[in-house]
């Protein structure tokens, strides 16, 4: 009676154990990580996740140069950023503590994206890189020919990104070996989107381009006035995108034809964010501006101080984005009132991220700020790559060890009962 006493209260502890240890995994799974440039493969720099209601500096780390287009990605717990002083950085997203850097031969304006326990992103030492996102150990780099400002985005395996070699690049997410380079007229700044099996993507040829992301096969593309610097967002049945002929574009998803335009006072290098029926999106005009995502009419605009190249983010009603006036923005995404700003030291062309709570953004100034509180508590020490959090790894141990004890106290029993009585 004892020995099966003994198993079940081994088993009761290991369930316990089991489910203590599993319920930071059920509570991280919950949080909406910014993985990549514009949220997701689609760009729409939409989150689910609350975003900070007040003005509230959470932290900020400085670099040793700005941070100027590059734009945070947050994933498990960890913000990624690069920087004018040529490094990657991985910082802890509560706190902002240093957690590791990498060195490129370049100023970095690309933004980093994260998936399957590593990061890509790209410099202007022409190179494309990617890290062990724990570590920051060098997986592989690819060479192209000129400096690489696109933000890369990672599909089923491959990595797509564009270069001012005037090339988009499929490279090999595991080993950096070149699938696909599909050449356009001119440089190649726009981030590429993806989405049901096709890459959209601008160029300085001043066209937009919708490739077959197995092949780099052009499937169509669509002439503006001027070079496309901004990059694509998808949404529903349409291609948002902005052009420096001073035009946002709804473009239609299958073919390429124009929806709608829309025509700013002045380029527009800003990329449209899309949630619940309307597009965001800035224009050098010094106006942030909001339409309906289907005819493209105007609901409001909302005057800065300054230029706009940052590109809006939506989280919980409210549109978060930076400007040249130095000061990052938080707009009621239905009226575009204000509901707070934050000045800081320097142009803000970084485009905000938005994940448990707090909105990331770089600035001129060589920091790296945080707004807000975290909601969701974070994994300590941070995971491992291939687990959603290092806690689901020591839930596993410890079953399989907890299992193990239960497997030997029964199997004794079962020779004990075996064996002849003294």
């Amino acid at each position: 009676m004892k020995k099966i006493l003994s198993v079940v209260i081994i088993g009761i502890l290991c369930l316990s154990m089991f489910s203590v240890l599993a319920s930071e995994v059920n509570a991280q799974s919950t949080v909406d990580w910014w993985s990549m440039f514009g949220h997701d493969l689609t760009h729409t720099c939409s989150s689910t996740s609350a975003g900070p209601l007040a003005n509230t500096k959470l932290w900020s780390y400085a670099t040793d140069n700005k941070i100027d287009y590059s734009s945070p990605a947050v994933v498990n717990g960890e913000v990624y950023v690069g920087s004018y002083d040529h490094y990657l950085y991985a910082l802890n997203a509560a706190t902002g503590a240093f957690i590791w850097s990498y060195k490129t031969g370049g100023a970095i304006d690309s933004s980093p994206a994260v998936a399957n326990g590593i990061v890509y992103v790209g410099s202007e030492d022409h190179s494309i890189y990617a890290l062990n996102a724990i570590t920051g150990a060098k997986i592989w780099s690819y060479k192209t020919g000129d400096q690489v400002e696109s933000s890369p985005a990672v599909a089923n395996g491959v990595v797509y990104v564009g270069s001012d070699d005037n090339k988009v690049y499929a490279l090999n997410a595991q080993t950096g070996t070149k699938e696909w380079s599909f050449k356009t007229g001119d440089s190649v700044v726009s981030s590429p989107a993806v989405s049901n099996n096709v890459v959209y993507v601008g160029s300085e040829d001043d066209n937009v381009y919708a490739l077959n992301a197995q092949t780099g096969a052009e499937q169509w593309s669509y002439p503006t006035g001027d070079s496309v610097d901004s990059s694509p967002a998808v949404a529903g049945n349409l291609v948002y995108i902005g052009s420096d002929d001073y035009y946002v574009y709804g473009l239609n998803i299958a073919n390429g034809d124009k929806v709608w335009s829309f025509s700013t006072g002045d380029q527009v290098v800003s990329c449209p964010a899309v949630a619940n029926g309307v597009v965001y999106v800035g224009s050098l005009d010094n106006n942030l501006y909001a339409f309906n995502a289907l005819t493209g009419s105007k609901i409001w605009s909302y005057p800065t101080g300054s230029q706009l190249e940052s590109s809006p983010a939506v989280a919980g009603g409210v549109v978060y984005v930076g400007s040249d006036d130095n000061n990052v923005y938080a707009l009621n995404a239905t009226t575009g009132g204000t509901v707070w700003t934050y000045g800081t030291g320097g142009l803000v062309d970084s485009s905000p991220a938005i994940a448990n709570g707090v909105v990331y953004v770089g600035s001129n100034d060589d920091s790296l700020y945080a707004f807000g509180a975290i909601t969701v508590p974070q994994p300590t020490p941070p995971p491992v790559p291939e687990f959603p959090s290092q806690a689901l790894a020591l839930a596993l141990v410890a079953m399989t060890v907890c299992t193990t004890f239960a497997v030997f106290a029964a199997e004794k029993k079962r020779l004990n009962r075996k064996s002849p009585q003294s």
